[in-house]
């Protein structure tokens, strides 16, 4: 195996042992991809100023998110079918970031279920909540999460219809996979991945198969979930949503600074700046180009974090000196689970976390939470934001 140095190498290394379809539903955006391809470049338009003949011995990067004591300032993201990507892949996942000291946060259409991360961890995890027609569901599905012990709710609100993605479509991708013969092909050039998904019981969604009637076998539960998505949803379901969750919540999802106000006026605790990872609305802006209006309008207020387009500690850096208290990152952990388990999450946090040290270090800045856009050099006028 190749020496890993950084997330890129994990993403090399994932593209040798996830099949095709999963890697394609991990790495697309919609559309024509623009805002996929915009949220990675956004962050190499902001450039960093370096500072010498600083002290800058005994730095810290630990910091809190929604009151608790984090490692870093890095929690890991809701990534539907994370356990396509590795089997068991959500419960890996969790393990990892509760051994590194960072959230975990479960997503309504994992394969895991709630109970099943629940039994698998020591600490509390977060639970985010697609909002879907069948309101009863729904219901049932937060008073898992309340069992479960999660800590956080994550809404998100940018999917009241699902955005095309043409990978997806082109591969036919189901879960399970059909037993086709293309994706039978797919599947015996990635033996690992097949004997590891040959060893484990989860093969559905594991938080709606046999939680809703009639969605046990493929067919209804694919049907199901297609028409569950819900073009009705308001505001006053947040606020619905916040009188039967006694914890803290958060609305993912905001790229409007009006918006970023309804979630402060609807009980928030935290919103994070997104545009799905690109996988919504295309010719969106980057994520990172709406955080500091966004912070500028209720930073004082409400935590706001960032997620979409971060593969290094470079970019979390960034994204704190724009104003984010915290960031959300997916398919840079996505990489590391598919190339190495859960050791993989793991050496993605741990390579995050050095990025974080080793930036700050060097624009001269001993603890995080001294980071401001100091350290960001004067934006050049011919380069448009």
């Amino acid at each position: 195996m190749a020496m890993i140095t950084c997330i890129d190498d994990l993403q090399k290394l994932y593209h040798k042992r996830v099949p095709k379809m999963f890697r394609d539903y991990a790495e697309s955006g919609s559309w024509a991809e623009n805002t996929l391809r915009d949220n990675v470049a956004a962050f190499s338009r902001y450039k960093l100023m370096p500072r010498v003949l600083v002290d800058i011995d005994q730095r810290s990067i630990q910091s809190t998110i929604l009151g608790e004591e984090v490692t870093m300032p890095v929690a890991l993201a809701p990534v539907g079918l994370t356990g396509m990507q590795c089997a068991d892949g959500e419960i890996k996942a969790a393990r990892a970031a509760e051994a590194f000291g960072v959230p975990y946060c479960l997503s309504t259409m994992s394969i895991c279920s709630i109970e099943d991360v629940a039994e698998a961890t020591t600490k509390p995890f977060w639970f985010q909540l697609y909002v879907m027609r069948d309101r009863q569901f729904i219901t049932r599905l937060i008073a898992r999460a309340k069992e479960a012990n999660c800590s956080a709710l994550i809404v998100t609100a940018d999917l009241p219809i699902m955005g095309q993605r043409h990978r997806d479509i082109i591969n036919g991708l189901s879960i399970p996979p059909r037993p086709t013969l293309k994706n039978l092909l797919d599947i015996l050039q990635y033996p690992g991945w097949a004997l590891g998904m040959a060893q484990t019981r989860r093969f559905k969604f594991g938080n709606i198969a046999g939680h809703v009637s009639g969605t046990d076998d493929l067919d209804s539960l694919s049907r199901w979930t297609a028409t569950q998505f819900d073009p009705t949803l308001t505001w006053e379901d947040i606020r619905w949503i916040r009188d039967q969750w006694p914890g803290k919540l958060v609305i993912k999802g905001i790229m409007d600074e009006r918006d970023a106000r309804h979630a402060v006026n609807a009980g928030a605790d935290a919103i994070v700046v997104s545009n799905h990872g690109g996988r919504q609305l295309d010719s969106a802006s980057a994520s990172l180009d709406r955080l500091a209006p966004i912070v500028a309008t209720v930073g004082s207020d409400i935590e706001v974090w960032v997620d979409g387009g971060i593969r290094s500690g470079q970019d979390v850096t960034k994204a704190l000196a724009l104003g984010a208290q915290a960031t959300m990152v997916g398919r840079a952990y996505i990489y590391g689970l598919g190339a190495l388990g859960q050791a993989g999450v793991s050496m993605a946090l741990d390579i995050i976390s050095r990025e974080i040290d080793g930036t700050m270090a060097l624009c001269g800045v001993k603890n995080i939470q001294d980071i401001s856009d100091d350290i960001l050099c004067p934006p050049d006028p011919s380069v448009r934001r």
